[in-house]
């Protein structure tokens, strides 16, 4: 008797399972259908600012990188974080942080527009799965281990960046509520947690991303922070950094980590504003004259672009051949665990 029901008892159960794997497809294929149904904003150059007196600095046969600003204009109006005169205020900062370094940065264009709500806060990648140990530094474990874009945050940049050849050459400053990175920190014995940080500015770096990032959004900065007076000047310059110098936080001494607290340089959180030369400097400024986002104009009025990474952007790079430093890695925990 046992045997007999079992059987419709074991149909029953598959139509059941059936039914949900069904149920499961369906929804999988009404969001993948909502994913490529989100349009693209609407952008509008803001003609209220006069592009051509912030480039008034411009010279020619100078090292130039190029920028394009995306600020939406249906932010919640309890965001006050970012105002569009802090984030000039800040770009033109970043034109005299450079300036002693022999690049100039032309602002390209002010664009405003309506972004879809979902994507007025994000989380910039995946949540990481393997913890950085002694056995690799910083970079290296980052090459081997890439930053993975959210698909939420691919959704978002793929409806914001505009389609142009110079994508992938491009700074774009983007201006969103709140952008939350995702990190591992060890919590005790041999033991690690997820720690996540809201950042007031977030540069998608090479060396972090590599080749996972989309060619065409690989120049997008965001800022959600210019409101406390020690963001405001070096803010901006400091992303740019992590993109066209290509390293982390980290100056002469200080290796890099995912924050560093110090005086002098541009490339850790303090005042300071230097751009080091030499491999006492880390070789900052020789990396940033090797940037692929820098460009000469040439006698025909094109543009000649510094040649493009290798190997996906990774601080190791061959582009960057000897400027690199080979530091070892550090441990996070007791080495008797």
């Amino acid at each position: 008797m046992k045997k007999i029901l079992s059987i419709p008892l074991t149909l029953c159960l598959i139509f059941i399972w059936g039914c949900r794997e069904s149920r499961n497809e369906a929804k999988l294929t009404s969001y993948n259908q909502a994913e490529s149904m989100i349009p693209k904003v609407a952008w509008s150059v803001v003609d209220s600012i006069n592009i051509d007196n912030i480039n008034k600095d411009l010279e020619a046969d100078q090292f130039t990188l190029d920028i394009g600003v995306y600020f939406p204009s249906n932010l919640d109006s309890a965001f006050k974080k970012v105002t569009m005169q802090q984030l000039l205020t800040s770009i033109e900062a970043a034109k005299e942080i450079y300036k002693p370094t022999g690049v100039q940065i032309n602002l390209l264009w002010v664009k405003t527009g309506a972004l879809e709500p979902r994507f007025f806060s994000i989380q910039s990648s995946r949540t990481p799965g393997v913890p950085q140990t002694e056995y690799s530094n910083m970079y290296q474990h980052m090459n081997r281990h890439p930053a993975i874009l959210t698909k939420e945050a691919e959704m978002a940049f793929e409806s914001i960046i505009e389609d142009h050849p110079d994508n992938h050459r491009t700074i774009y400053i983007i201006v969103l509520q709140e952008v939350f990175y995702p990190f591992l920190d060890v919590a005790e014995g041999r033991n690690w947690m997820i720690k996540t940080v809201r950042t007031g500015g977030l540069s998608f770096p090479p060396y972090s991303y590599v080749n996972s990032m989309p060619a065409k959004t690989r120049g997008i900065i965001t800022i959600t922070n210019l409101e406390r007076p020690d963001r405001l000047r070096s803010t901006i310059a400091h992303e740019i950094g992590h993109k066209a110098i290509n390293v982390s936080h980290e100056y002469r001494e200080i290796n890099p980590e995912n924050e560093v607290f110090a005086e002098g340089g541009l490339m850790v959180y303090g005042s300071g504003e230097e751009i080091p030369s030499g491999v006492k400097g880390r070789w900052h400024l020789e990396r940033l004259l090797l940037s692929p986002f820098l460009y000469k104009l040439n006698e025909n009025g094109t543009k000649d672009w510094n040649p493009d990474f290798r190997e996906g952007g990774h601080y190791y790079d061959p582009i960057y051949g000897e400027k690199v430093i080979r530091f070892s890695g550090k441990s996070k925990i007791s080495s008797d665990w």
